[in-house]
Order: C-alpha cells, then structure tokens, then sequence
C-alpha cells in the first residue's frame, strides 16, 4: 500500500461476502465526488459485528473485492492489512494506518445502510473525530440514516454534498452524505440467491 504525503485517500471497509456492483458504486461515486487519488479497499477478516456461520474465506473475499475493484479503475487498492495487522476492530485499524502514514489525507467511506448502525461500532465517536467521512447513500436506508445516533449527534459537523470535494482537507469531524444513483445491489441478496441456486440444483 504504497501512499505519500498529500494524497487524498478513501478507506472503505467491509466483509466484501462476496463484493458486488454496489460496493463499485461507492468506491466510484467517492472517488469522483470527493476527488481521490486513492481508494483502498480494506477486507475484514471478521466483522465483529456479523456472524462467521456465512463468512467465505479472506482469500475469496479478497478475490471478489479485486474483481469489483478493477472494474472502477487503476486506483483502487485492495488490502487484507487488517489481517497482517491483526487489529478486530476499525478504529484500531484506521489509527494504526493514520501513524504509519503521516500527511495522507484520509477519508472513512461507507454505505449509507452502515451508517444506520454506526453508533454500535467500538469506538464509532473516536472515527469520526479521527478523520473526515463520507457516507454514500444505499437502497433502503435514505431515511433510518439520516435520523441516525451518528448523524444526530454529529449534525453540526455535516458537510453540504455539493461541497464534498473539501472533505478531505478538513479537520475531523466532518462528514458529508452524498446521494447518487442508487444500486440496489447487496451482498446478503447475492448469498441468498446462491443458496437457493445450490438447493435447486
């Protein structure tokens, strides 16, 4: 993971069981709307959060990830580092990375449906005060996210869309919700159609 000093950089974490269409279209839509060099894609070895019952192996994952990746161009990167880092948790993980890479214009990107349930993550305040971030809405949760604990008591560090691309040069926190065309696209969909696919097979 090869960042300088100056670059503007998207982190969008997930468990990418399996990564699809609409994770391109966050990765896409906040590299355009924020102006970023980078996107990093950071594959979880295990949301905290999610049950392992489901979770296909880190390696598949990370394959999925790759394809979706490629998909919305060159600057994308995916990385398994949680894993190498063994950190659990995000915030651990994005702090570890802010020490390593000083002068990196960092950005948190995530799913509007995430931000629904942001407030249970470990640690959710010391992210947003730890760098700028970048919600991108999702099918299903335009409204529940917007009433969100997070985007509540954070409401006065709201960012207007249209200036979006000055996020990553302000201070955290500061966080801004962009709606773009919306994909309907999500990973549980896909393993439940693959499941009925094996059992009618």
């Amino acid at each position: 993971m090869h960042l300088t000093p100056g670059m503007k950089v998207g982190l969008f974490g997930g468990s990418f069981n399996p990564a699809h269409d609409g994770h391109a279209h966050v990765a896409e839509t906040a590299m355009r709307r924020l102006g970023l060099d980078r996107v990093v894609w950071l594959v979880s070895p295990q949301n905290p959060l999610k049950s392992s019952h489901e979770m296909a192996p880190l390696e598949e994952r990370m394959s999925s990830a790759r394809d979706m990746a490629r998909m919305v161009g060159p600057n994308m990167i995916v990385s398994d580092v949680e894993t190498r880092m063994g950190t659990q948790w995000t915030v651990d993980t994005l702090r570890t990375l802010v020490a390593r890479h000083p002068g990196v214009k960092f950005v948190w990107l995530m799913g509007s449906d995430n931000l629904a349930g942001f407030h249970r993550w470990r640690g959710w305040t010391d992210i947003m005060r730890l760098m700028p971030m970048a919600v991108i809405a999702r099918p299903g949760s335009l409204m529940d996210s917007r009433s969100a604990p997070a985007a509540v008591r954070f409401g006065r560090a709201r960012v207007p869309a249209e200036q979006a691309g000055l996020l990553p040069s302000l201070k955290a926190p500061a966080w801004t919700y962009i709606v773009a065309p919306l994909n309907p696209r999500s990973s549980s969909a896909i393993r439940t159609a693959r499941k009925r696919s094996a059992e009618d097979g």
